[in-house]
């Protein structure tokens, strides 16, 4: 353990790309003495498979998944997120800040937002181990290293990390190449967005050895007002392969820089003004209005993974992969009129006034490092199919503040920090996953999780509270379900889960009691499959105890409040086909339908505290459909039209008719060409997209909340008032690009 402390603490010393050669070197050490490797005759699954083979499902598991491929990817990766990439997938729902699908993203699957869905990049946890938050943004242009992707719904397969809630998604990062290769990709489009990536591969060398990379950048200057962001990224693996060895040295990351844009806009500014931005906004000396030009958010995270899979037999194989994660960034604001109290300041006395508020230039730090080891076996034969390892994680974050400019700076000094507070959490987990082939037709799947999480907080919050959290928990999550092979067209499958899940530091923040929620998943499906019709129909019930449900409003940077519900449920019917009209002509339709209920509901209205019984669940609609269709003439030729509904919802949980966000139905037109000269280049790829091409005004996030106030008209002397905010989403707007491979 010595030895690990030591390596990680040298790579947070080092600046990238000197540390990945120190990995790889390290990589090629380890390889030199592994064990001496039996050669099979057969080999049923690729090595880099097997490195999510822990936390991903095959087809025939009775798990509602969905598979996207690196070419599927591809076709609409012109330098919008991830979540946006991934939008036209059953049940989800996506959203971006700035509007364009640019900079902040989220996804909410089933209704369920990111903080409840567990994401992992090569089987290492993703997700911010104190915030529970996925922030794509930290990532730009991972698309572009990303060899394929699972999305499960539901609580899934066991997997490394904070437990899903709604959904996972598991990503697999670049395969080896056994040929060398080359790629220049430029993309241009609408609100100044531009994306610039290279991409390299060594191809196998001595058979044996290859090393690839990308570096990216994005940049947009977004659909709402100022919300620029600018993305630089890279990624960086050295590997070496044999036979029966894959030892994978991996470091990626990024530095964005984006202008804020959470703090939404009201009913009448969205129906008169729908791209302004507050954010930044002050008044000067001479009254007039100005908006501060560094209003933003500026981080950076690199992460560095080492991976070793061994196949020992054609049943036997290990895995272990070791993970460091250092992020470091803040967001800056400018506050006016802010009170000296709030800053630990002293009141001056100037000319016998006293002066105790002052305008003043904040930020908000984030410091933290992020340690992750896990280990795995598994096992096959004709039957039985069995996985078993563990995950063990520990996460060490300074939160502090900082005063970088103030107009009475008071008893300050340079590099004063107003608050500072730190969060520790580990978690240990445990599992066993194994699918038994009883016979041609049935096979039985079982998942036994244990994880142990402790999470412990100390000094102030940003508001300048104590803040001392010490919480460990026990979560016990079996899974088990069974698949039925009706012939080879049709299989039935029926699925449960057990799911707990730990609190958030901003869930502390708002409620120090707040309480872990549970889940019990029922899924019941059906697939079929033939060469020019897919269908998958799954019906789910997932009834929870204490979900963490949003209440409508924000936080002061954006982060949606949560709060425990008591006794509430989610049940649906997903539905999602690919059908094959002509050899040139398909369509790929899906929809989701569900009914998404707080069992029993409390306001505090007017004073007085009312029922309101059953109640809808915020955030989530009732009906999501999609649909592709998909022209191909001839072979490197694509057109698409992709359609996406969203039903009503609302943004609390009282169904207040102020907190509805209406309906939405927009379409986006995709195109791809790739030409293959005779010399020079392998091929030249033509993409081409138009989002949302009947300029449909819609808003696909927003937040809602109450406040009291004194009313002497009110019998109770207090009358409640409502506030919303909406999140505006782009007009009609393109991105073209073209690729350049060699």
């Amino acid at each position: 353990m010595k030895f690990l402390f030591n390596f990680f603490s040298f790579l947070r010393r080092q600046e990238s790309l000197a540390s990945l050669f120190f990995i790889v070197l390290l990589a090629f050490t380890f390889s030199s003495s592994a064990q001496e490797k039996q050669q099979d005759s057969t080999k049923t699954e690729k090595l880099d498979e097997v490195l999510v083979k822990a936390v991903r499902v095959n087809a025939t598991s009775p798990i509602t998944h969905s598979n996207v491929t690196k070419k599927e990817l591809a076709k609409r990766n012109l330098g919008q997120d991830i979540p946006v990439l991934l939008n036209y997938l059953p049940s989800v729902v996506t959203t971006t800040d700035a509007g364009a699908g640019v900079g902040y993203t989220g996804i909410r699957v089933r209704g369920i937002n990111a903080q409840s869905t567990n994401v992992t990049i090569n089987g290492i946890p993703y997700n911010d181990a104190e915030s529970l938050g996925t922030f794509w943004v930290n990532l730009g242009d991972f698309a572009s290293s990303v060899e394929s992707l699972q999305l499960q719904r539901g609580v899934g397969t066991s997997t490394n990390g904070s437990g899903a809630f709604g959904a996972s998604i598991n990503v697999l990062t670049d395969a080896v190449s056994k040929i060398s290769n080359g790629e220049i990709s430029n993309s241009f489009g609408s609100y100044n967005t531009r994306k610039h990536t290279i991409k390299f591969s060594t191809g196998l060398l001595n058979d044996h050895i290859e090393i690839a990379g990308r570096l990216s950048n994005i940049s947009s200057d977004g659909y709402i007002d100022r919300a620029e962001t600018d993305l630089k990224s890279y990624f960086l693996q050295g590997s070496y392969v044999d036979d029966n060895t894959l030892i994978k040295a991996i470091t990626f990351g990024g530095k964005e820089v984006t202008y804020q844009a959470w703090n939404g806009i009201d009913a009448e500014t969205l129906e008169n003004d729908r791209t302004f931005n507050p954010s930044g906004i002050y008044t000067d000396a001479d009254g007039v209005t100005r908006f501060y030009d560094n209003e933003v958010d500026n981080y950076n995270q690199d992460h560095y993974q080492l991976h070793w899979n061994q196949r020992y037999t054609n049943r036997w194989s290990t895995t272990i992969g070791l993970n460091y994660t250092y992020g470091r960034g803040y967001f800056e604001q400018y506050k006016e009129d802010e009170d000296f109290l709030d800053y630990d300041l002293t009141p001056l006395d100037i000319g016998g006034e006293t002066i105790s508020t002052t305008d003043l230039i904040r930020r908000r730090w984030l410091d933290n490092d992020f340690y992750v080891l896990n280990a795995s076996a598994n096992y096959k034969n004709n039957t039985i199919n069995l996985t078993f390892g563990s995950s063990y994680s520990f996460y060490d974050g300074d939160h502090f503040g900082e005063i970088i400019w103030s107009e009475f700076a008071s008893d300050s000094e340079i590099r004063d920090r107003y608050y500072e507070g730190n969060g520790k959490k580990s978690d240990l987990s445990f599992f066993s996953k194994a699918t038994y082939r009883v016979n041609d037709k049935v096979s039985l799947y079982g998942d036994l999780q244990l994880r142990l999480v402790g999470y412990k907080t100390s000094g102030l919050t940003s508001g300048r509270l104590p803040f001392n959290i010490d919480e460990n928990y026990s979560f016990f999550n079996p899974k088990a379900g069974i698949t039925y092979k009706v012939n080879n067209n049709n299989s039935l499958y029926f699925s449960y889960a057990r799911a707990n899940r730990e609190p958030n530091r901003s869930d502390f923040e708002n409620n120090a009691t707040v309480k872990p929620e549970q889940l019990n998943d029922f899924e019941l499906g059906w697939r079929h499959n033939t060469q020019k019709f897919r269908l998958n129909v799954n019906a789910y019930y997932m009834l929870y105890n204490e979900q963490l449900i949003l209440t409508g409003q924000i936080d002061t940077t954006g982060d949606p409040v949560r709060a425990n519900s008591g006794d509430s449920y989610r049940l649906g019917l997903e539905v999602d086909a690919a059908i094959a009209i002509t050899e040139k002509f398909s369509v790929q339709p899906n929809f989701t339908m569900s009914s998404n209920k707080n069992k029993e509901t409390f306001e505090s209205f007017n004073g007085e505290l009312i029922n309101l019984g059953k109640t809808d669940i915020s955030f989530s609609p009732e009906l999501i459909a999609a649909n592709a269709f998909v022209f191909q003439p001839k072979e490197g030729f694509q057109m698409s039209i992709l359609s996406k509904y969203v039903g009503e919802q609302f943004m609390g949980n009282t169904e207040n008719p102020d907190s509805k966000l209406e309906s939405y139905f927009i379409n986006d037109f995709n195109i791809t060409y790739e030409w293959k000269p005779k010399s020079i280049f392998k091929s030249v790829v033509f993409s081409g997209l138009v989002n949302n091409i009947f300029n449909e005004k819609y808003v696909s996030n927003g937040y809602f909340g109450s406040f009291d106030f004194e009313d002497a008209d009110s019998p109770t002397g207090i009358s409640t008032g409502y506030f919303a905010g909406f999140y505006p989403q782009a007009t009609t707007n393109f991105l073209v690009g073209v690729t350049l491979k060699f």
